[in-house]
């Protein structure tokens, strides 16, 4: 089976995942976003050897379950509290561990989640957007989905097809400027279907949203080849056949979550 027919048949099934779990409840939605949140952090950590692997998804699991609490609520904002001695408590418990290099473990354990965590924070934010209404929205969630897929495929065959201008050689040798052009075209086709589609976001709303995702998904990518690259490897894991690992398929979604996020809460309310 060759690489194409690997990749389509992975991305019609993880399609067909999303779209279900985004479109049946807020439950199975949160549930999506806890699996991505998991095995995207345990892939960052397995790449670098990280020793706190359970630390690390307990204080993740944490601060995704208090958020969602708090944005659907159930609870006012001080349940988020709990996490200050859930962190403590990471500190504490590596005194008594008696590591060659504690503090490599720590600085990781926690850049993992500051790069795969929060970024899916505020992406459950932006499935409640407005936050004062604290009802979720499938629609957005399903209009990001679109323009994450339509900006990826767009950029991954016109690259194939047309691609002869590098990007970014030195980082990222097949990325090229016809790439990342088409992406961008596709993906703004697909923002108007959105406007007419989804109709609480506008169609310059909507644009702008495609055009951030474009831009922050080149340079998450980019960041993401950097980090490869320093580590000798061709894709972050191998989960997703056709595709690489989580940090591979997700990065445009980890990368551009908190600029949508704060881009409709400061120019869309």
């Amino acid at each position: 089976m060759n690489n194409l027919t690997q990749r389509s048949i992975t991305g019609f099934i993880l399609v067909a995942t999303i779209i279900t779990a985004v479109k049946v409840s807020v439950y199975s939605f949160i549930l999506l976003t806890l699996i991505i949140n998991i095995l995207a952090l345990m892939e960052f950590y397995r790449l670098f050897h990280v020793g706190r692997k359970l630390s690390g998804a307990l204080l993740s699991l944490c601060i995704v379950i208090t958020l969602t609490i708090v944005i659907n609520g159930l609870c006012d904002w001080k349940i988020l509290l709990i996490n200050i001695p859930v962190v403590f408590s990471i500190f504490v418990i590596e005194l008594y561990l008696k590591a060659e290099v504690p503090f490599y473990h720590l600085a990781f354990l926690f850049l993992g989640i500051l790069c795969v965590t929060i970024p899916l924070c505020f992406f459950i934010c932006i499935a409640c957007w407005p936050i004062s209404s604290r009802v979720y929205n499938h629609e957005i969630i399903l209009g990001y989905f679109f323009l994450l897929w339509a900006g990826d495929s767009g950029a991954y065959f016109i690259g194939k097809l047309f691609g002869r201008h590098h990007l970014f050689e030195r980082i990222s040798p097949k990325k090229t400027w016809e790439g990342s052009l088409g992406g961008m075209v596709c993906a703004i086709t697909v923002a108007y279907v959105n406007s007419h589609l989804f109709t609480k976001i506008d169609i310059t709303g909507w644009v702008v949203i495609a055009f951030i995702i474009i831009v922050i998904g080149t340079y998450g990518d980019l960041i993401k080849s950097l980090m490869k690259r320093t580590l000798n490897l061709k894709d972050s894991g191998t989960i997703l056949p056709g595709h690489g690992g989580m940090l591979d398929r997700f990065d445009s979604l980890l990368g551009s979550a908190p600029f949508i996020f704060s881009y409709l809460v400061l120019f869309r309310l």
